[in-house]
């Protein structure tokens, strides 16, 4: 079967690509409520989330790190990621149930490991809405596969 996931030696700073999109609903911020045990108003109460100037409630900020992940994860351009070694993430707008999210995906950097079999490549993250609007941001550090000569 031939692997058609990008390893480390064939990524290079500045390779960029957009994932598809997802539709933030109800039901995925009720989910990840359950999931995570944040019931905090701003996520289970539209009066309460009005009350603070927002128009209904707003998503969960980590719901939509995962959901970027999420994105990266199914889109057209795979890469032979071994393991997620940490992200670093702002949250600079809100997500509405409602929301259509993309992410775009860009090579920061890469650098090699102690093992010949892997690398690590830093990934930038806008996350946006169907406005254009960037609501998250951040970066991931991911290790991948190296292509080794047999």
């Amino acid at each position: 079967m031939t692997d058609n996931r990008l390893h480390f030696d064939d990524i290079a700073p500045g390779l960029s690509w957009q994932t598809g999109g997802i539709q933030v609903t109800e039901a995925h911020i009720l989910a990840f409520a359950g999931l995570s045990g944040d019931f905090f108003e701003i996520h289970m109460d539209d009066r309460y989330a009005q009350s603070l100037g927002y128009p209904g409630r707003v998503a969960h900020g980590i719901l939509g790190l995962a959901l970027a992940d999420g994105l990266k994860n199914r889109a057209q351009t795979q890469l032979a990621a071994i393991v997620s070694l940490g992200w670093r993430w702002r949250f600079t707008g809100a997500i509405l149930i409602g929301d259509r999210l993309q992410a775009t995906v860009r090579v920061a950097a890469c650098r090699p490991t102690r093992h010949a079999d892997r690398g690590i490549v830093t990934l930038d993250f806008s996350l946006f809405n169907q406005k254009d609007e960037v609501v998250q941001q951040g970066e991931n550090d991911l290790m991948v596969h190296r292509r080794v000569a047999a």
